[in-house]
């Protein structure tokens, strides 16, 4: 894969345990070197082990990177929402043809969400509808 990969493309399911934890990290500090991200890993890994997961992250579209000097510094491509709104959206076209009506439902049925939620949720978005006009 390129670094040119379109980020619309990722899916948070082809990430391993490690990348993933390396994502996390990302979200939640950037921007953030190659060093910074080691040292807030669980687990002590050698500098170019987290630089080639760095890389290949990028190379996924799930973060991007700018030089310092001669540092790279990392930070995020996409926010956590939009990668969690893409892998909902496989799983509503792949599960439920499309029907994120039947994806909601099942959200309620299963108790993931209630109907007070999801009506908090249309009305803070039709409010931004309304903002944007």
């Amino acid at each position: 894969m390129s670094a040119s990969r379109e980020t619309d493309d990722t899916d948070f399911e082809d990430l391993g345990d490690l990348q993933r934890e390396v994502v996390q990290v990302v979200w939640a500090h950037a921007p953030v070197t190659a060093e910074v991200v080691r040292e807030r890993l669980s687990r002590p890994l050698k500098e170019s082990t987290v630089r080639t997961v760095l890389r290949r992250l990028e190379e996924k579209g799930y973060i991007t990177h700018t030089i310092d000097g001669r540092t790279f510094v990392y930070d995020v491509a996409a926010s956590r929402g939009k990668i969690a709104a893409r892998a909902v959206r496989r799983i509503v076209d792949w599960v439920c043809n499309g029907s994120v009506e039947e994806v909601l439902v099942g959200m309620v049925d299963s108790k993931m969400i209630d109907w007070k939620q999801l009506r908090m949720l249309a009305d803070r978005r039709g409010q931004r509808g309304r903002r944007r006009k």
